[in-house]
């Protein structure tokens, strides 16, 4: 279809990118990759960065790394011979001189770079010492006018794939931008929206981010902090925040089971426990009790930091719904995870009278025939696995709660599958937990779909880990201190490896090479060795020998982040942490200090340290405080790092950033939650012009 034929009414977001000049079916092919089946699409796909072709500079004034357009005399031209041949140009300006080199030419370029030869040059300058240079430079001979070849406005360089030039990407945007002019999108955003933050309409915005004039700000532009682009950014945080909301609403209007009961498991269970929950975890405990007596589907997430007692909660919360008849699922990321709350539970549990049963992948056919009879006649009544869980042959015969351990673990179809193992007719409550603490601005932006419950209180008799940072040059030093741990204070000790961003293979080999050398430098301790490449029975048996107390030190690869408790082990050495997120440091750190003993984590680093680990170490040093901990994680890292596969849908923000706009965003949620009751058909077409089809991911 021609532009010139199109409707008086079209709707861009309906228009193919085939109705522009220049795509056909190859090419639209190509920009499907980058999700653009639309105009509108095409217009939503920013410049990453722009260069600035209106104006020519002088030499002097540029700054390294700087792209600019500058007109020069060649003073000379030379070929270069070495290892790789070159031509090499020195050329000037009234304000200083500048190399420029080429890899790739011919006679043709060689002789119009001859001595006195004027040309325009466009390209990144790099200053070296005192000497500017440009590889491999667009030049324009200067004619017999001199006139320089300016642009009105600045020329945006677009993110882009295989097979797609950056000339092609500014043809279909200049048409997509005359088609917007012509055929403009509708304003979504609500007035007082408009009017707080002071944002311009969307289709101005638009057309000049894909055009900005003579002048604009590059820095400002680059950093998306011009008016134009924070329309965009309030509109998509506002998309996603409705879209969030709607979940929310939606879940509410589902029906459970109210499960209520009398509380005298749930006493018995209490008089059991040799201390007293701390105030924060009857705090929560009610909190959760209140949701599942009602028959609206909980969805809640508890927080709390390394050894907060989250699995005392869950228990709390899995002794109502027992009681009042129905089965309870906890889900966990591992089996070693998952054998550990098997083991907590079925201790708690079977002195109560009630049947606990571990489905995990490693039974053989006739216990996981059994299991499955036992979960689908009601006799098991606390089933703990990982993933099998919700395999399509596991038929329970009346779940009602659903406690997901380390929730980010698992990604948003391992979920659902599980919700769909209740009863016809009903859904189930669910209690996610993380031992990661959430920082407020991601725990707005990503989790607003859930209550969220913090258990903001260590048990009594915890004692905080020291931690120390000691260069790997101290090793020997190190050594001596475990000997001693282990020896006199009658100790264990961890030996963490932390190889992340390479292969398993070559963890392996670096745990494997650790435990090595720590047998042969301490010949009368007991060392054992965890990692990936063991079958999950073999983890398992270490993990029992190092818990039991048959080993003195367990080298490990990060995979006892989560799930290992053992009272005894004082001491951990983190090797490379400045390979490691903080939360995921903190973690590891909480494997210690699980008793009342003083325990110590060495972070034992190489040299040199780059300034964003040297950041995180002096963290790591200064609080055990998991959310101070989280913040600072995602502001050196960013959400995407921090977060699981939850995020495949209703955090991929294009525009917004929630570290950079952490501001906006207690705001835009309270505008989001008036827009849905004030003009519900307004928020739905917001969530759909930004969000379409991944809604469906929002739903957990």
């Amino acid at each position: 279809m021609a532009i010139s034929k199109l409707a008086a009414h079209v709707n861009l977001n309906h228009l193919a990118c085939t109705s522009l000049k220049g795509v056909g079916p190859k090419v639209a092919e190509k920009l499907e990759k980058l999700h653009i089946s639309n105009v509108l699409d095409l217009l939503l796909h920013l410049p990453y960065r722009y260069e600035d072709r209106t104006q020519v500079r002088d030499i002097a004034t540029l700054k390294d790394g700087e792209r600019a357009l500058i007109k020069v005399t060649v003073e000379l031209s030379q070929i270069k011979y070495g290892k790789r041949r070159s031509l090499l140009c020195r050329a000037s300006d009234q304000s200083a001189s500048i190399d420029f080199r080429f890899f790739y030419f011919n006679k043709s370029q060689q002789q119009r770079l001859q001595r006195g030869a004027e040309l325009y040059a466009f390209g990144e300058v790099k200053r070296f010492g005192y000497q500017w240079s440009m590889v491999h430079p667009e030049l324009t001979q200067v004619d017999s006018k001199g006139a320089a070849p300016l642009l009105e406005s600045l020329t945006p360089v677009y993110p882009t794939t295989d097979g797609l030039h950056q000339a092609s990407f500014r043809q279909m945007q200049r048409q997509a931008v005359e088609l917007l002019k012509k055929h403009p999108i509708e304003n979504l955003l609500p007035t007082n929206i408009m009017q707080e933050f002071q944002l311009p309409d969307i289709n101005s915005s638009l057309a000049w981010i894909h055009l900005p004039p003579k002048g604009a700000d590059l820095a400002q532009l680059e950093s998306n902090q011009t008016p134009a682009v924070k329309r965009l950014i309030v509109e998509e945080l506002l998309a996603q925040q409705l879209s969030l909301l709607s979940q929310r609403f939606q879940n509410k209007e589902d029906t459970a089971f109210a499960i209520q009961h009398s509380g005298a498991l749930q006493q018995r269970y209490l008089e059991l426990l040799p201390f007293k929950p701390t105030k924060a975890q009857q705090r929560v405990s009610q909190e959760i009790i209140d949701d599942i007596s009602s028959n609206r589907p909980m969805l809640r997430l508890l927080q709390g930091d390394v050894g907060a007692g989250k699995t005392l909660v869950a228990a709390i919360a899995a002794l109502q719904a027992i009681e009042a008849g129905f089965q309870v699922a906890i889900m966990a990321p591992t089996e070693i995870l998952a054998e550990q709350h098997f083991n907590s539970f079925a201790q708690w549990f079977e002195q109560l009278g009630i049947t606990c049963l571990f489905l995990v992948g490693k039974l053989t056919a006739k216990q996981r025939t059994d299991a499955l009879q036992q979960i689908a006649d009601g006799q098991a009544q606390c089933i703990i696995g990982t993933h099998a869980l919700f395999q399509k042959d596991v038929e329970y015969q009346k779940l009602g709660l659903a406690i997901i351990d380390e929730q980010h673990r698992f990604g948003v179809n391992q979920r659902l599958a599980l919700k769909q193992k209740a009863p016809d007719g009903y859904q189930l409550h669910q209690l996610m937990m993380t031992a990661t603490p959430i920082p407020r601005t991601l725990a707005m932006t990503v989790y607003a779909d859930m209550d969220v419950s913090i258990i903001n209180e260590l048990p009594p008799g915890r004692t905080p880990v020291k931690t120390v940072a000691l260069s790997d040059q101290k090793r020997n030093q190190i050594i001596k201190s475990i000997h001693k741990a282990v020896k006199q204070e009658k100790r264990q000790v961890y030996w963490v490896c932390t190889l992340i961003d390479e292969s398993e293979e070559v963890q392996c080999q670096a745990a494997e090479t650790a435990a090595n050398l720590l047998t042969e430098q301490l010949a009368d301790c007991r060392v054992g060795l965890v990692h990936g490449r063991l079958r999950p029975e073999q983890k398992q048996m270490v993990m029992q020998q190092f818990k039991q107390g048959h080993l003195d030190i367990l080298v490990a690869t990060t995979v006892i982040e989560v799930g290992v408790d053992v009272p005894n082990a004082s001491l951990m050495i983190i090797e490379n942490p400045e390979r490691l997120g903080l939360s995921q440091l903190h973690q590891l750190r909480g494997r210690v200090g699980r008793g009342n003993i003083e325990s110590h984590c060495i972070l034992l680093y190489q040299h040199p340290l780059s300034d964003n680990a040297k950041a995180r170490i002096q963290v790591m040093r200064d609080t055990n405080d998991g959310f101070i901990i989280a913040e600072e994680d995602l502001r050196l890292r960013g959400p995407g790092e921090m977060l699981g596969t939850r995020q495949t849908g209703d955090v991929s923000l294009r525009f917004a950033d929630i570290v950079r706009d952490a501001e906006l965003i207690p705001v835009i949620q309270d505008q989001a939650r008036s827009l849905m009751q004030q003009d519900p058909e307004l928020a739905n077409k917001l969530s759909e012009r930004w969000l379409g089809a991944r809604q469906e991911f929002a739903e957990v």
